[in-house]
């Protein structure tokens, strides 16, 4: 007797869309979501169990639309599905929640502390994070945590995530050329994690400042009457 698989019925990854399809009118909801990606790549290169999704359709029901946060982590996953990566992130494929969603507010209002917000609530998801660059009066960073179903506001910059290890803040910094402030990851020092270009640029100049301290033993051992290429 054959046994049934309700999920064989439903629809997979590859034959649902991977957004909304709707335009982004920030050029921030792609570069900030990417740079937190792109950190995570750095600090959690050994770890082949995360996923970060950048503009990419969650489904959770296969007879609604995909909700589709600018940027989203779950943990427990496969950090690659196979050479062409994930189309899109299902449920009912993954079996895993995203443990965190993001939001950048644009200058078009959608939702992000009303609709939104009370959606990835409903889906249970752990941590949502609101980041408003358009703010002046209240804070342009929200980190909310679910507690009793219910989104709670948590205070700090940046804030800790037990759950994720990480802490996620704001502070000016370079991204791609572009100084401004931006959303990165942290250590539980409150360090945060250096962006690709800045760690390349740490790395020259260390590599600058140890050829300097070379170069004044050099100078040390000449004046000492020592010949330093004769030590080599």
């Amino acid at each position: 007797m054959l046994k049934y698989d309700p999920l064989a019925c439903l629809p997979s990854s590859e034959e649902l869309p991977d957004s909304d399809d709707t335009p982004v009118d920030n050029e921030l909801q792609d570069l900030i979501p990417g740079l937190l990606k792109a950190l995570l790549a750095i600090a959690w290169a050994e770890h082949m169990d995360w996923f970060f999704g950048v503009d990419m359709g969650i489904y959770y029901d296969p007879d609604l639309a995909a909700i589709v946060p600018d940027g989203f982590l779950s943990l427990g996953v496969e950090r690659f599905y196979d050479e062409n990566l994930r189309p899109s992130y299902v449920l009912w494929e993954e079996k895993k929640l995203p443990i965190l969603a993001l939001e950048v507010v644009s200058k078009t209002y959608r939702g992000e502390y009303s609709t939104k917000k009370a959606e990835y609530a409903r889906l249970g998801i752990l941590y949502y994070i609101v980041y408003n660059p358009f703010r002046r009066r209240k804070p342009r960073l929200e980190v909310y945590k679910l507690v009793n179903n219910t989104y709670e506001l948590h205070d700090g910059n940046p804030v800790w995530l037990p759950e994720i290890g990480l802490g996620i803040g704001i502070e000016r910094g370079t991204y791609l050329g572009i100084p401004r402030e931006w959303m990165y990851w942290y250590n539980q020092q409150g360090q945060r994690f250096l962006t690709p270009e800045e760690d390349k640029k740490l790395a020259q100049q260390e590599a600058q400042q140890a050829q300097q301290e070379i170069q004044v033993l050099r100078e040390r051992l000449r004046s000492l009457g020592i010949d330093p290429d004769s030590l080599t």
